[in-house]
This record gives C-alpha cells, sequence and structure tokens, in this order.
C-alpha cells in the first residue's frame, strides 16, 4: 500500500476541477476523486489487517521515507498504525458526503471544489506523516482553505467569522511552531523524526517547558476552553460543507496532534498536567453542554454541541490510561461522523425553509420525512443512544476515566457523565419542536431529500452505526496503538 496516493489524488482532483468547462464537469469529478479516495482508503484499512494477520508487529506500517531538506534534517516520513487509520476513515467519508452535499453549489464552483478537496490533502498528509515538521506543515495547509471557504461561500458575518477562526488557529499554529522547535533543539536528537524522537527521553525540563506550547496550540484547533470562541461563529458563517469538513475533520487535527505529537513524545510532561487538562476538558464539556441549551440556531446548537463532545477526546487524553486513549480515538471518529451528519442535515433544512430558527420551523416531518428522519438520527446519536456511535465512544472514555482512583478525577468523570443528562434536554427540544407540531408556512413548497443528499446522508450514517452496533473493530484497530501510547508513558514516567 502506498500512502502518498492519499495525497496524490485529491491534489490531481484539486488541480483538474479547475480546468474543467462547467459546473457540471467539476461535480463529477470532485465525485470521482472523492469516491477513489474513499476506496483507496478502505483497501488501506483492509492491507492493514493483512499485514497485522500475517504477523507485522511494526509500530506503524507502509512506511517511506525520503530526505526533504537536509540542513535541518527535515525528511517525508509516512506511516500508518491503527489509530491513523481510523482518522482516514473519518476524512474519506466526511470528504465524500461533504461533495455530495455540495452538488448543487453554483457560485464559483470551481474554486469551491478545489479548496475541498485542498483540505482534504492537508488533512490526509497530517494523518500520515511521521516526521514532525512535515505534519506542522500539512496542518498550515488545512487552515487556507477554511479561511477561504467561510469568507466567500459563508453566510452572516462571514467576514468576522473568517478571520476570528484563521487569527486563532494561526495563533495556535505558532504555539506547536514554537515547541517543536523547542523539542527539535533542546532533545539532543536533531530531528523531527516522531519515530526517533519517540526513542528519546527529552530532559524532564524541556518537557515542562515545551509541552504546553504543542498541546494548547493543538487544543486550540479542537477547541479546548477557553480558546474555543472560534468554532461557533466560524461553524455558523460556513457554508454547509465546509462546516462539515471543519467539525468533522479540522477538529480532529489538534485531538490527533495532542495525542501523537505532545502527549507521546513528552509523556512526562503529560503526567505532570494531566490534573489541568482534565479540569480544562470538564469544564468545556461542562460550559459547551450549557451553552447549548441557551441557543436558538440549529448551526450554533450544533457548534456548541461540538465544544462539549471534543472535551471528551480531551479528557480521555488526560486520564493517560489505555481504555481511555482508546475512548479519546473512538470520539473523535464518532463525534466526525455524527457532527458532519448533522450540519449536513442542517444545511438541507436551511436551503428548503430559508431559516435555522428553531422557534420559525415546526411540523417539517410531515413534509421531509426522510430528511427528519436523518436529522433524528444525528440528534440521537448525539446524545449518546445505544446503538449508535455516541453512546460506545463516551461510555469509553467514562469507563477510563473511571479507573484512575484519584478523588479529583472522580468527580470530573461523574461531572462528565452528568452532562449527558443535558445534552439530551437540548437535543430533544430541538427535534421536537423542528420536527413535530403543526406544519408551519414557508415562502417555497417543501420538498425531501434528492439522490445526492440521501447517498451523503447514508454514508455518515453507515459509520455511526456500524461503530454503534459492532465497535470491536474499531476497537481492535485502535487498541494497538494506544497500547504503545500507554507503553511509552508508563516507561518513561516514573
Amino acid at each position: 500500500m502506498n500512502l502518498t496516493l492519499l495525497l496524490i489524488i485529491p491534489l490531481l482532483t484539486a488541480v483538474g476541477v479547475l480546468f474543467c468547462r462547467n459546473a457540471q464537469q467539476v461535480r463529477w469529478l470532485s465525485l470521482a476523486g472523492a469516491a477513489v479516495q474513499f476506496i483507496l482508503v478502505m483497501a488501506l484499512l483492509f492491507a492493514f489487517y493483512a499485514a497485522r494477520s500475517n504477523g507485522n508487529t511494526d509500530a506503524f506500517l507502509f512506511s517511506e521515507r525520503c530526505m526533504w531538506f537536509a540542513p535541518l534534517n527535515i525528511q517525508f516520513i509516512t506511516g500508518a498504525d491503527g489509530i491513523s487509520v481510523s482518522m482516514l476513515l473519518l476524512t474519506a467519508a466526511v470528504v465524500l458526503a461533504g461533495v455530495l452535499v455540495s452538488w448543487k453549489e453554483e457560485t464559483m464552483a470551481k474554486e469551491f471544489f478545489f479548496l475541498l478537496h485542498l483540505l482534504a490533502f492537508g488533512a490526509y498528509g497530517f494523518f500520515i506523516s511521521l516526521d514532525v515538521f512535515t505534519l506542522f506543515f500539512f496542518l498550515e495547509i488545512a487552515v487556507i482553505p477554511k479561511y477561504l471557504l467561510i469568507g466567500i461561500w459563508g453566510s452572516g458575518r462571514k467576514e468576522y467569522s473568517a478571520n476570528k477562526l484563521a487569527l486563532m488557529l494561526m495563533g495556535g499554529s505558532a504555539l506547536v511552531l514554537i515547541g517543536m522547535l523547542g523539542m527539535y533543539y533542546q532533545s539532543g536528537a536533531n530531528t523531527f523524526d516522531l519515530i526517533r524522537l519517540s526513542e528519546v527521553h527529552i530532559p524532564y525540563a524541556t518537557q515542562l517547558q515545551f509541552f504546553p506550547l504543542l498541546f494548547l496550540g493543538f487544543g486550540v484547533f479542537t477547541a479546548i476552553f477557553p480558546f474555543h470562541t472560534w468554532v461557533p461563529d466560524g461553524h455558523s458563517a460556513a457554508p454547509t460543507a465546509g462546516s462539515m469538513f471543519l467539525a468533522g475533520i479540522s477538529m480532529k487535527l489538534g485531538g490527533y496532534g495532542c495525542l501523537r505529537v505532545a502527549t507521546y513524545l513528552m509523556p512526562d510532561a503529560a503526567a505532570y498536567y494531566a490534573p489541568y487538562i482534565i479540569g480544562l476538558a470538564t469544564i468545556a464539556i461542562i460550559y459547551g453542554a450549557f451553552a447549548t441549551l441557551m441557543q436558538t440556531d440549529l448551526k450554533y446548537i450544533n457548534a456548541y454541541s461540538s465544544v462539549s463532545h471534543c472535551g471528551f477526546v480531551l479528557l480521555g487524553i488526560g486520564m493517560l490510561n489505555q481504555t481511555a486513549i482508546t475512548g479519546a480515538v473512538m470520539q473523535m471518529v464518532s463525534h466526525g461522523l455524527m457532527t458532519a451528519l448533522f450540519f449536513a442535515v442542517i444545511g438541507m433544512i436551511y436551503q428548503r425553509t430559508h431559516t435555522r430558527m428553531v422557534r420559525q420551523m415546526g411540523g417539517l416531518l410531515k413534509a421531509m420525512p426522510f430528511i427528519m428522519t436523518v436529522f433524528f438520527i444525528a440528534g440521537l446519536t448525539s446524545l449518546g443512544l445505544p446503538g449508535f456511535s455516541g453512546f460506545v465512544a463516551e461510555m469509553t472514555v467514562l469507563m477510563g476515566a473511571w479507573q484512575n482512583p484519584k478523588t479529583m478525577y472522580r468527580i470530573a468523570t461523574i461531572l462528565a457523565c452528568a452532562s449527558i443528562v443535558v445534552t439530551a434536554v437540548y437535543i430533544l427540544r430541538a427535534t421536537g419542536q423542528v420536527a413535530m407540531g403543526p406544519l408551519k408556512q414557508h415562502d417555497e413548497p417543501l420538498n425531501d431529500a434528492r439522490w445526492y443528499e440521501k447517498l451523503a446522508a447514508f454514508i455518515l450514517i453507515a459509520g455511526i452505526v456500524a461503530i454503534g452496533v459492532a465497535p470491536f473493530w474499531l476497537n481492535d484497530l485502535i487498541t494497538p496503538g494506544a497500547k504503545i501510547i500507554m507503553q511509552k508513558i508508563v516507561s518513561l514516567s516514573r
């Protein structure tokens, strides 16, 4: 399996759409490129399982490397473990669904789909990079399309939201860069090679100094409190596919970076700062849940709930045990699928009703049964109903969190668990008001989902149900990678 194909295909697709003659060609080429990406990732999944079943116990499979910039020993190194593969599966599914949901995009269609595939290119590169500098390079590539998608194709205060998002994410990137360079010069290894750095015991003082920069820098991308304020504004102003990519993929870059770079390479500092991480994660979970209760705009409801759900990711990482870390990765995958589905169905509703305000809608189940069914599924996944991925992921995090006997950690676990009740309140209230009751009058006749919208919904729902009904395959995929991280933490944090 050649992982560089996951970079070549979206890049060729992005360039190819610029040479299309009309919007129809742009759509079909974008769909073909996204479909090929999805097929490649599925092939990667089966190749990964085959390699493991044949006895390959290497930490990262399908690794390739070449020198990129010799004076600083920067290399282009690719490889994948189970955690990487799960993130690639999420990315491929969201990209394919995002292209389908944007099927009728007419405004500057070439540029729009070019940016979508450029964002996919950055995300794929980030998840397969085993050189910290290369990983940072792809992180920055993934930032650029977000600003343009919101600023050009967004709605509401799109210029303000685009600028706020870009400035806060660039600020997080600056912290990552400083931490990365400090680790490079102070580790004594003089390399950005992730595997080589993992074999070096970075001095304790260096870890204490640079871990907060790396963790907070990546944490900004995953809405760590109090650097979460870009999320509601960015999500609410972004076009539908932009919101799907932001919440479904981009926020996972931060969680992955917190785990793969900060925690894995600096386990001593991770153990030292764990109480602070858990405290901030708990605040995000509770604050996000209660802030969502106050929202009346569907996009703001999903955006603030994302702050709460991403808090579970940070809570799992901060607990520093295998079960909690496995749950954190499962939560990243589950939340990516669920929130992408939620934003997709909100976009479908908005296209037909021209409003996102809950109080202006009602009785939509009668006019749009398929769309409302998808809306219910997204909501039930968010509140953690058994049978869907949200239940499996959050329960795994909470079970791992409860394994830690410290009183403060137990209190944090109880508070996080209590937030599920608040989540049920705002989800049931929103879905009930939008779908039930008498049908309100709208300017245009309401029609149900079209074929491309149904296909996008089926792709995301299939992932949600596959995890919720049979979570063992994802757990087995993630656990070996989590075990390697835990071995590093246990061996070097004594």
